[in-house]
Order: C-alpha cells, then structure tokens, then sequence
C-alpha cells in the first residue's frame, strides 16, 4: 500500500488482500464460493439474508411496510450474513446471489423456488407480487421507476466513493474526498430540487423509489451515514431533511432499520427477524 502522490499503476496489476483500509476483508477479486456454508431457512416463504447497511435496510423497511398494509404473505425470515466474516461468500448464499452481496431473497411460495438479488430487483418484485407501493397510473408508475433506478446508478457513488475515502480508507485523501463530495453534493441539490414541489420521489404518493432512496440519502442528511452531516452542510437541503424527516417517523421504517442490525443502541438491534412479536 503507498500514498505517495507519485504512485504509478503496475503493468499487470497484484491484489493486495491488506490494501484498502476498514471492510478490505470482504472484498476479493474473484467471484464464486471460497466455502461449503448451508443457508438456514425459516418457516415463511418469503426468506431474506441480509445485513442492515442501506441496501439492506430497504428490503426489509419494504417488507416492514407491506405487513403495514395488513398483507399477511408478506411475513418473512431475515437471517444475518456477517459480510466482516465472508458469509457472503459461502455456497449457499452464493447460490441466492453470485454476486455475493447482500441482500439476496428467496420465495419458496413459487414453483420452482424464486431467487431474488440486487436490492432494487427485490423491491420491484414484491411490489408486483403483492401489488403495493408502486403507484397505478402509468406516469406516476415510470416517474418511481426513473427514481428507483437512479438511486442505483448514484448511491455507488456516495457509498463506494465518498463513504469509502471520507470514513473507511486508511488515511485520509484529499483528491477523492473532493472528487465524491462534489458528486454527492450534486446528487443532494438533484434531490432537493425535485423534492421542492413534490411530497415523495414519484409525486404524492409513497413508493419504492423512496423505500430505496432513504437508507442512503434520508439517513445522510440525518446524520447516521457516515457522519459527514455537517461536512456536507446538509441542513442547505431543506427539503431533502423535510422529506427525510418524514418518512424516518413512519413505524414501518423505524422497524425495518432494526433488522439484520448488530451495531449501535442495544434497543436498535435485532439481529434476526421471524416475526412481529421480535420487536
């Protein structure tokens, strides 16, 4: 590992497994099982595996909010994947999900047996299976698409890109620090803009575009992301906060960000998850 300001790429470049800082473990640059690990499975169809980061919480915030509804099918096991100890990488899950990430979903309601990866995937998927959350007329209903896959296109950028050199690198960098900063500051002024003269990301109606969008952007502008709320000036986001504000308030979201989570205030925790009485 070198910081020097100087540094010159290899020819042919060498993974270096102790390069890269916090969370350099579950990192790898090969895909494919490194273990024989079986999945344990629960008593509901719906069996999700999975880890409170942001990607995490929006499945189960997802699920929390469907039971909400009074949609009873939607009950669901959420086991824990310890991603700092290469769960992610163990056979079964890599049979859920090659690509290793959390979180990966499976339906056994379905024959043959449903997979589900990709957060996003997930979502649109139990919103056509359940018929919730995504709104019905068909502007409304592209107006949440267009949200819910720029949240995937932009969230690496604030997660694998600022989260990563402003919080997790091994010492501090002031080039990509400033390179994502301006990045993220741009997606927040987007946020902010459109959130301006609209109640939730597809207009009046809550949806899976903003079920996917909070556990980034809505916990950053809270301060629980990375702790750069002040750097950021997310305060100068006004309606960003408001949207945010309102929607960590919903009972759904507060259970759903409890879920698969190992870390924090104890009362916050529940590392797993097989029925409401867990809470």
């Amino acid at each position: 590992m070198s910081n020097n300001e100087n540094y010159n790429p290899p020819k042919v470049w060498q993974w270096d497994a102790g390069n890269g800082g916090e969370f350099a473990k579950i990192n790898r640059p090969s895909a494919g099982a490194t273990h024989q690990q079986d999945l344990p499975v629960g008593e509901h169809s719906l069996q999700l595996y999975s880890l409170a980061t942001p990607n995490g919480q929006k499945v189960t915030i997802m699920l929390e909010e469907l039971l909400e509804l009074g949609i009873t099918n939607a009950e669901y096991d959420a086991f824990l994947i310890k991603i700092t100890e290469g769960e992610q990488f163990g056979s079964g899950f890599v049979n859920v999900n090659p690509n290793s990430k959390i979180p990966a979903l499976m339906d056994n309601s379905t024959t043959p047996t449903t997979r589900v990866f990709e957060s996003a995937a997930i979502l649109q998927y139990l919103a056509e299976k359940f018929d919730a959350l995504v709104p019905n007329d068909h502007t409304s209903k592209t107006e949440c698409r267009n949200w819910l896959f720029w949240q995937m296109g932009s969230a690496p950028y604030l997660g694998g890109g600022f989260g990563h050199f402003y919080s997790y690198a091994p010492y501090k960098m002031q080039y990509p620090i400033d390179r994502f900063t301006m990045e993220v500051k741009r997606q927040l002024d987007v946020l902010n803009r459109h959130l301006s003269d609209h109640d939730y990301m597809a207009g009046s109606e809550y949806s899976i575009a903003d079920i996917a969008i909070w556990p980034w952007y809505g916990s950053l502008v809270l301060g629980d992301l990375y702790d750069a709320a002040e750097f950021l000036d997310v305060e100068s986001y006004t309606h960003v906060v408001r949207w945010a504000k309102q929607i960590a308030r919903r009972p759904a979201v507060k259970r759903g960000q409890r879920v698969n989570r190992t870390w924090g205030e104890e009362s916050q925790q529940l590392a797993e998850r097989h029925s409401k009485n867990d809470f």
